[in-house]
């Protein structure tokens, strides 16, 4: 197995609070796969949680070296948790498709908050 793309991100908690202040429900629909929406309901501190996965969002689409725009889309981009919490990324649509024409066969993720900053660290492998 080899690296075939790595991307990070690093997102303000605050940036993201101030968003949900002003156009919460078209941000959070623009960002989040539909399980992620139906998770959302259970989050206490939802900027915190919101940064982590839009920083995840970020990190995937610069490790398959597109950004999002037409090859990877934020909302196709879905993070999951093991039973042992640990972070799982879930492709859809033309972000999968991308993925695969690349040659992915996994993907690793580290994601973190503190305070202020939420950080994501992805690593793809094929």
């Amino acid at each position: 197995m080899r690296i075939l793309g790595i991307g990070t991100d690093i997102v303000e908690i605050a940036r993201i609070d101030r968003l949900l202040e002003r156009q919460a429900e078209r941000f959070i629909e623009r960002i989040l796969h539909p399980h992620e929406l139906a998770y959302l309901a259970q989050i206490h501190q939802p900027a915190a949680w919101l940064a982590k996965r839009f920083a995840t969002k970020e990190a995937v689409a610069k490790a398959l070296g597109t950004g999002i725009g037409q090859a990877a889309s934020f909302v196709e981009i879905e993070t999951r948790h093991t039973e042992l919490g640990q972070p799982i990324i879930h492709l859809h649509g033309t972000s999968l498709a991308t993925a695969k024409q690349l040659g992915v066969t996994s993907i690793q993720v580290s994601i973190a908050d503190e305070r202020e900053y939420a950080v994501a660290f992805v690593i793809l492998l094929g």
